[in-house]
């Protein structure tokens, strides 16, 4: 069943995205939708701060994906436009390792994801608040 979170500043969503990391098993795959803006990468940023990572999180948009350390991976992918371009990137190979997959625009690479995929949904509902679905 999933449930709404409405925050309200940057940091109750790093809060709220670290409590929902504590429920994560190595190798999950974890789908972040949501539009531009709307807060995914700080999303992830609460991901890896619960996962031990100190290193900055930013938005992979031109890497395609960040790897912190085999422990999380990010994912943007925005500019693939079919699952053909991320197995050919080899990104798909990360999907079955130790660490936990953050992917943003998923959609874009639908056909090649993983049968049991997690998702989280972010809405933006104006500059400062956020609903998050879980």
């Amino acid at each position: 069943m999933a449930m709404e979170i409405i925050t309200k500043t940057f940091k109750e969503t790093i809060k709220v995205a670290y409590g929902y990391a504590k429920t994560l098993n190595a190798g999950d795959v974890v789908l972040l939708d949501g539009d531009m803006g709307a807060g995914k990468t700080v999303f992830a940023k609460g991901v890896a701060e619960a996962l031990g990572i100190n290193d900055e999180i930013t938005s992979p948009t031109y890497a395609y994906m960040n790897d912190y350390d085999g422990k999380l991976y990010h994912y943007d992918c925005y500019r693939l436009s079919s699952g053909e371009d991320a197995e050919a990137l080899g990104l798909t190979d990360y999907f079955y390792m130790k660490g936990i997959c953050l992917i943003e625009w998923a959609q874009n690479i639908a056909d090649v994801l993983p049968r049991n995929v997690k998702r989280v949904k972010i809405e933006k509902i104006d500059e400062n608040t956020r609903k998050i679905i879980l």
